[in-house]
């Protein structure tokens, strides 16, 4: 017997008390929490890390070491257990192919029986909710927790609407930058992606110019600054390292976020998610023309693609790649049933979720960047994996299954 099967035949149950979506730092997170406090039958679905995989190689994670642990601040799932376990060694910033085996490992761990394949719809059914995979075969779930990462989000510009993908793209399409040596790529964008999707490309001998709309861009200093705070760090930067001086104590307490006014929220997402590059990528950027003040407002397809700036100008490019973010709506989670999805109350695409990030719809949550309308921007990245679960777990504890 594998993995439930044997001589062929699926001997796995097809009834579990609940169903993970997505094996990525948050739905290892919501596994590792959920088995290490219960006995409840749990399937975790997704192939794991497969978003961070397939992320451009030779990046490396802006987070500060003390935020890249996944599920727990400390402990046997830390970076330095890893390290410790595999011999390895690395230091910050972490380099993108050493946090997707430190991930993987720690898939290991927490979820050996990962189940790798896709789910491919999911439905309102009775006590709970059934699941149908890619195979053809269903599972009915008391609860269901939807870490299905961003993916599904990538911001693309209406302007390239109907351009092929040979011509324009995201960021997060590519996993080998050097396919550029010698073209000539316009990368749209002025956050950490954009920037350092640039750096790459210009290393990889692509021609690159980088077209940013707000007028300057900004460089993380935060570093520097609790460099010099020294032993007095502690009082105004949280480990979580998600926002400025002061503001990040804040941020590390999902409950204390969601009390505040809804424009108080808004304003300090906006503040602790802004565009912006870390310091250490201004250096590999000095080469490359970044042209910041301007958006495109029109583009064409012939001959390479054509753009027109806000000013006028023009730009032609063999390719253009959108640094441009994700805009969260799970709506385009394609396995959400329609009748499922219209149930769950939602503002602007996020669900609107409560006390173990459950939402309007008993038994259904959401972990990672969905949840960060209700829980602050701490949810979009791999710190607020620690809290997540962690209230996930208390509210599963405290409430079985419907």
């Amino acid at each position: 017997m594998t993995n439930g099967v044997l001589d062929g035949r699926d001997l796995t149950p097809a009834v579990c008390d609940v169903a993970v979506i997505g094996a990525g730092p948050y739905g290892l997170a919501a596994t590792a929490h959920l088995r290490g406090a219960t006995d409840l039958n749990l399937r975790i679905f997704g192939d794991p890390m497969s978003f961070w995989r397939a992320m451009p190689r030779g990046m490396l994670l802006r987070s500060a070491w003390e935020a890249s642990h996944i599920a727990f601040p400390s402990g046997d799932l830390s970076l330095e257990a890893y390290l410790s376990a595999t011999n390895k060694r690395f230091a910050a910033p972490i380099p993108l192919a050493c946090f997707v085996d430190y991930g993987t490992w720690v898939q290991e761990q927490v979820a050996p029986d990962v189940d790798r394949r896709r789910v491919i719809s999911m439905r309102s059914e009775g006590d709970g909710f059934a699941l149908s995979t890619d195979d053809g075969q269903t599972l009915h779930a008391g609860r269901v927790v939807v870490a299905a990462g961003i993916e599904s989000f990538a911001r693309r510009p209406a302007e390239f609407d109907g351009f092929s993908a040979d011509t324009v793209s995201h960021t997060s399409d590519w996993e080998d930058l050097s396919t550029f040596a010698g073209r000539q790529v316009v990368v749209i964008g002025g956050g950490q992606s954009a920037l350092e999707s640039a750096a790459l490309l210009h290393e990889s001998g692509a021609r690159v110019e980088v077209i940013a709309r707000r007028g300057s861009l900004t460089w993380l200093r935060g570093g520097v600054i609790q460099r010099r705070l020294g032993r007095f760090k502690p009082i105004f930067y949280a480990p979580t390292d998600v926002g400025p001086l002061g503001m990040s104590r804040l941020l590390a307490v999902p409950e204390a976020f969601s009390l505040l006014p809804r424009g108080m929220q808004d304003r300090m997402a906006r503040r602790a998610i802004r565009p912006a590059g870390a310091k250490w990528l201004q250096q590999r950027l000095v080469d490359v023309p970044l042209t910041t003040g301007h958006s495109v407002v029109a583009a064409q397809n012939g001959d390479g693609v054509h753009i027109e700036l806000d000013d006028g100008t023009t730009r032609r490019a063999d390719h253009v790649m959108f640094g441009t973010g994700y805009r969260v709506d799970i709506g385009r989670y394609d396995f959400l049933d329609p009748e499922l999805l219209a149930a769950t109350r939602q503002i602007d695409g996020y669900p609107v979720l409560g006390r173990g990030l459950e939402s309007s719809v008993p038994g259904l949550h959401f972990l990672g960047a969905p949840a960060a309308w209700s829980f602050g921007p701490l949810m979009r990245f791999v710190s607020g994996t620690w809290w997540a679960g962690s209230a996930l777990r208390r509210a599963v504890t405290g409430r079985r299954a419907r």
